[in-house]
């Protein structure tokens, strides 16, 4: 493909990701005069955002996946390869993949984030991340087998350790997963396990700060902390894990909780391969760029969304699908300039506002100076969530689930299925 590209003289565009940026940068490049290729190390696009919705046995992998294929399906100047992207040399301008290199004219590097355990070990060892459907597949089976295996144990402690689940981090992905989990637990599983004694089930929300959900202004972050509590979720600030080792939650200050679950939304950063690039750095270990969202030294080289540190009033902008759909946008953009001899113009976010969702009916969200709660923030979080899913099918399905389970209380995926 790169071959015959370059032998017609037509411009080589790679884009390294196909999460939001990626698969955004590759929209906006239809009917472009160049040649794109579109790289990822799994054949969908997977939106994240509900990866906890997965986890918590509410949707099934397929309903927050779509192949890459057929959401660019009649886009002719583009090709997609299914492969991982091994190495960058930006001064040759090749990529090493593991099915091949490639050269380009344009790169995009849209390589996304992972987790950051801020060097314990232990932790990254023994506790669940949720960045992968194959994390959150693992997180539903597990939860489920630590009931199943609760249900037939007779020693009380060890019960109670079964029963303990804790989740680390206080941003939206731990908030949701905090409230999806009192969901699961105390409208669902409690009619499968009828011999179970609930009060046993414990669920911990530990934040190492002193406030949820960052983005938000302090009135709503307090009704989401009163919310949890409401839910059943133990919310505790201050509260920085030090060591897990499958069996026992440390606490800086030597407190030790007695879990065999912990769930690790704490903290993340670039990708590895942003290491690799041989650039400067900045918070998280993104690769700074330019204002046009350009690597200084190789302006044919744009970095977006999670693997981009771009500021924003003397500030990193958050690493999010808002940001990252923009920044994919804007590269897009400026190739398209590029190509014609314009200058790039700089990035600006447009801040659409943040939400979360904290369970059935209850939700936070600040729009612009508008700030909503409870069912009308809930609404608002579900319309958005289903529109921006890829696909009419995945829309559709997800609907149907969360409408199935808002009228009876029902989780559709209580599977626990061999990986």
């Amino acid at each position: 493909m790169s071959n015959e590209t370059h032998a017609k003289n037509v411009p080589h565009v790679v884009i390294v990701g196909a999460g939001f940026a990626g698969l955004q940068a590759a929209r906006d490049l239809d009917n472009a005069p160049v040649q794109v290729t579109l790289l990822d190390k799994q054949n969908y696009h997977l939106f994240q955002p509900l990866l906890y919705q997965v986890a918590t046995a509410g949707l099934s992998p397929e309903d927050i996946a779509h192949p890459v294929r057929a959401i660019l399906r009649g886009q002719d100047n583009l090709n997609f390869r299914n492969t991982e992207v091994l190495d960058i040399n930006l001064t040759t301008r090749r990529l090493v993949t593991k099915t091949g290199e490639l050269q380009y004219d344009y790169l995009v590097v849209a390589a996304g984030g992972t987790h950051n355990f801020f060097g314990l070990q232990s932790v990254a060892a023994h506790s669940f991340g949720l960045k992968t459907i194959e994390e959150a597949v693992s997180i539903r089976n597990h939860v489920l087998e630590r009931f199943e295996l609760a249900n037939q144990e007779t020693d009380a402690d060890k019960r109670r350790a079964l029963l303990t689940f804790v989740v680390v981090g206080g941003g939206p992905t731990g908030v949701e997963s905090a409230g999806a989990l009192s969901e699961l637990f105390y409208k669902v599983l409690i009619k499968d396990y009828p011999r179970l004694s609930f009060k046993e089930v414990r669920i911990l929300l530990l934040e190492a700060g002193q406030s949820l959900l960052p983005a938000l202004p302090s009135d709503l972050q307090d009704i989401t902390a009163e919310t949890l509590w409401k839910k059943h979720v133990e919310v505790r600030f201050g509260a920085m894990v030090t060591d897990f080792d499958g069996e026992r939650v440390t606490l800086k200050g030597g407190e030790v909780i007695p879990a065999e679950t912990l769930i690790w939304a704490a903290g993340v950063r670039a990708a590895g391969l942003i290491d690799r690039l041989g650039v400067s750095q900045g918070s998280l270990s993104r690769a700074i760029v330019t204002p046009t969202l350009q690597l200084a030294d190789h302006p044919e080289v744009f970095v977006v969304g999670d693997a981009a540190h771009c500021e924003e009033n003397g500030r990193p902008l958050p690493m999010n699908a808002l940001v990252a759909l923009q920044q994919g946008s804007t590269a897009a953009s400026n190739i398209w300039r590029l190509l014609h001899d314009d200058q790039c113009e700089p990035f600006v976010f447009h801040d659409l506002g943040s939400m979360a969702t904290i369970g059935r009916n209850s939700a936070v969200a600040k729009i612009g100076s508008l700030k909503i709660q409870g069912l009308l923030a809930w609404l608002l979080w579900t319309g958005v969530h289903i529109v921006r899913l890829a696909g009419f099918r995945n829309r559709l399905f997800v609907f149907w689930k969360w409408f199935w389970d808002y009228l009876f209380y029902e989780r559709a995926v209580r599977l626990i299925t061999k990986e």
